[in-house]
């Protein structure tokens, strides 16, 4: 069994994260529960930074907060000095609402509204990733009527495919993400801003997956964007100040899966980068990174109670959980797989096989195909590793599940960052039928 960040089998034989007991946890929060070892966060951070600075190079390590959004999450990133990374209006008003330095707020997004644009430049964020003409035509317009300066970076596509499911690859030619390296896009995205009144270019930006075990996308990404940005040096006399890489760094979800420490892929970013940049005579740029599920997704454990079981005779056995695809969306999703252990039985012999299904009404709610556990009983705490990204975020009220609380766990504390749902939160947005909605 492979255990993550703090976690460690207490003398009780039960999983402890961050110091605490998480069968402890459980009884006091209730389940599902999403726990978080908010120190191997702050380690994963720091590597990120300590990279970059022992290589001596500008920077900035943005988390990618579509992983896990809340508060507590941003004023933990801002405390590691981190930038921030945001998709929508709702995660722009969370940093907010947090309390984060907005000049070090990235906005992302393929079809930011007006009004989402708007929100950015009246909180003066520190960058918006420009994805597409339309949004170029909007920032102009914005700009122009504000009388506002906005930094501002080119998402490309490098017409380069990471190993990775086809679901979350982002950088290959065809995708909805970013103007076409290739293909001239990226040249005129470049006429349309270069030198715009209002509109700050510095440089450019990609992300060419998610879960990428090696480096060779990454140095290949990089030497294409240094490539075009020299030509760009050439033609205009102009020296990009920023290359943003993104991120995408895999992470340990299973025995087959096999990443890289997150600081190596950044060490061969810097080579790679370097290396070109001195053969090209273009001087070394800020490198900027994305990661997100690299901070995030191993520090993150959902705990499960255990309830009713199910044999089909030399099929499978079934142990069914009180949550499911309403807080973990991603093995119906893709195909994700995860690893797991009973929490109360960290001593006990692995000894039985099973399915573990989710309580959702639907066939395909299961959770993990082939989990090897000792025997369970209702009533026991499973632990799935490694759900910290993508699993609250994603989150849904199907079937009116109210979704899970959120704790922080850190030095022997523990502390809850999102409350458990209620059935009154399901239906508060709710109107009675024939009840006509007050405008505000």
């Amino acid at each position: 069994m492979h255990l993550y960040g703090t976690q460690a089998i207490g003398g009780n034989g039960h999983l402890t994260i961050g110091g605490v007991d998480s069968v402890q946890l459980a009884k006091e929060y209730g389940t599902p529960l999403y726990v978080y070892d908010i120190e191997l966060f702050r380690k994963r951070a720091r590597a990120f930074q300590q990279t970059f600075e022992s290589a001596g190079i500008g920077y900035q390590v943005a988390y990618a907060s579509k992983a896990f959004s809340s508060i507590a999450i941003y004023q933990v990133a801002a405390q590691e000095g981190l930038s921030l990374d945001v998709v929508s209006g709702g995660e722009l008003y969370t940093a907010v609402k947090a309390g984060f330095p907005k000049e070090k707020i990235h906005f992302h997004g393929n079809n930011k509204s007006l009004d989402e644009l708007q929100m950015a430049f009246e909180e003066g964020i520190g960058c918006i990733v420009v994805d597409n003409f339309h949004e170029i035509g909007l920032l102009k317009k914005l700009s122009e009527e504000l009388k506002q300066k906005m930094n501002i970076l080119l998402r490309v596509t490098p017409g380069i495919e990471a190993h990775t499911h086809d679901y979350i690859t982002t950088g290959q030619e065809d995708s909805k993400f970013g103007f076409d390296l290739n293909n001239g896009q990226a040249d005129q995205a470049f006429d349309q801003t270069y030198g715009h009144e209002y509109l700050n270019l510095l440089g450019l930006h990609c992300h060419i997956g998610s879960q990428i075990f090696d480096t060779a996308a990454f140095r290949m990404a990089a030497g294409k964007l240094v490539a075009k940005m020299s030509e760009w040096q050439e033609e205009f006399d102009y020296q990009c100040p920023v290359l943003n890489l993104g991120g995408g760094f895999g992470i340990r979800y299973t025995e087959q899966d096999q990443p890289l420490e997150p600081s190596e892929y950044v060490k061969e970013m810097i080579d790679t980068v370097k290396r070109i940049s001195a053969d090209s005579g273009f001087p070394v740029p800020e490198i900027w990174i994305e990661p997100g599920r690299s901070l995030v997704g191993d520090a993150g454990t959902t705990l499960y109670t255990i309830g009713s079981m199910k044999e089909v005779p030399e099929i499978r056995k079934y142990i069914a959980v009180d949550g499911g695809m309403s807080d973990n969306i991603r093995p119906a999703l893709y195909g994700a797989a995860y690893s797991s252990m009973i929490a109360n039985k960290g001593h006990q012999a692995l000894s039985e096989t099973y399915t573990v299904a989710g309580k959702c009404c639907e066939s395909g709610d299961k959770l993990i195909e082939q989990a090897t556990l000792p025997e369970a009983e209702a009533g026991d705490i499973l632990a799935v590793f490694c759900t910290g990204a993508y699993g609250y975020s994603m989150a849904s009220n199907y079937n009116r599940i109210a979704r899970p609380a959120v704790v922080f766990a850190e030095k022997g504390k523990h502390q809850l960052a999102v409350r458990r749902e209620t059935h009154e939160d399901i239906v508060s947005l709710d109107l009675e039928y024939g009840v006509k909605a007050e405008l505000s």
